[in-house]
């Protein structure tokens, strides 16, 4: 797969490109409603003889449009480098990663199309039936014969829906913020994912019997809600059991800390693995954080988080835990 990044003033030209099927959208999360868009796109591409092309945005559009947002607080189900890992896995063979500033949100939709599509010898368009475009996004699915003037075809992909509720990166976000991984993985089409370092910490646990490597997120994921979890975890492309806890280690702490630890107890691992990267994958929510009156009665809560989560991973497949749509 080939990245290109996109701005102003380097618009792909169509000599320079093949013909190509172009997947829009922001993608977070690459979801089974994203999957849907750039499966159908794949097919098209395929009769036509074209290539499967992806166009996603850098930075999110609500860090430039809503005074609610900024890059340094938005947080995603999948950043830009694990989004493009995941468009590979997909058979994308061009990515088009366009820089999104104040410039690119006053274009005309008539000027997107122009330059961005038909410019870029796109033959064919596929995106969901809420994909907008253009200033004030008063261009759509609908509005797009208009602006192609007859130069490209489109398909619009309707909503995929679990259970009643239309799959969206949003329902994931808030499924991953309430501590849902196993709604959010089912969503998602595999269990979320999230990527950090692993740094020294209090080293509190391997005085009670449960060492920890305690991983800082370096990227800006979503993290889940406080609590402890049954999770995978992957170091040096070894997969390991493990237990997590999210959170401030009220037992220990009386002040609560600007932001909680993410600390993972991986089961019969006895190396050292401080500066290495690593996955931790989230499978199920075991309970929340709470404040034990003594460390012994922590140590007994531990040990039944343990079983519980050795219960859940025993079957070595997690993705065989997931509903089928």
């Amino acid at each position: 797969m080939k990245t290109i990044y996109v701005y102003h003033d380097n618009v792909p030209k169509a000599e320079e490109l093949p013909p190509l099927v172009m997947a829009l959208g922001y993608f977070d999360g690459v979801h089974r409603g994203h999957q849907e868009v750039i499966r159908t796109a794949g097919e098209i591409a395929a009769k036509k003889q074209a290539k499967l092309a992806v166009m996603t945005f850098s930075p999110h559009p609500k860090t430039v449009l809503s005074p609610d947002y900024s890059e340094e607080t938005m947080r995603y189900i999948t950043p830009l480098p694990v989004k493009e890992e995941q468009m590979k896995q997909l058979g994308v063979d061009y990515l088009f990663v366009v820089h999104f500033d104040q410039q690119f949100a006053e274009l005309e939709p008539q000027e997107f199309v122009d330059s961005y599509l038909i410019g870029a010898r796109t033959v064919h368009v596929v995106a969901g039936f809420d994909f907008s475009y253009g200033r004030l996004g008063k261009g759509t699915m609908e509005t797009l014969p208009f602006h192609a003037r007859g130069k490209l075809d489109y398909t619009t992909v309707g909503k995929k829906e679990w259970e009643h509720e239309k799959i969206s990166s949003t329902l994931i976000k808030q499924c991953i913020l309430e501590g849902d991984v196993e709604k959010a993985a089912i969503l998602l089409g595999r269990l979320y994912t999230v990527g950090g370092l692993v740094v020294k910490g209090e080293q509190r646990g391997r005085t009670i019997g449960f060492p920890t490597a305690n991983v800082l997120i370096e990227e800006p994921y979503m993290v889940p809600d406080t609590g402890v979890y049954a999770v995978w975890f992957t170091v040096q492309g070894r997969r390991w059991k493990g237990v997590c806890n999210i959170g401030y280690k009220p037992t220990f702490h009386d002040i609560r800390a600007e932001r909680p630890e993410v600390e993972v107890h991986v089961f019969e691992m006895d190396e050292s693995i401080y500066g290495e990267k690593v996955e931790v994958e989230w499978v199920q929510r075991l309970r929340g954080e709470k404040k034990f009156s003594s460390v012994d009665d922590l140590i007994a809560q531990l040990h039944l988080d343990k079983e519980k989560a050795q219960e859940i991973l025993a079957d070595g497949q997690p993705q065989s835990r997931m509903k089928e749509l």
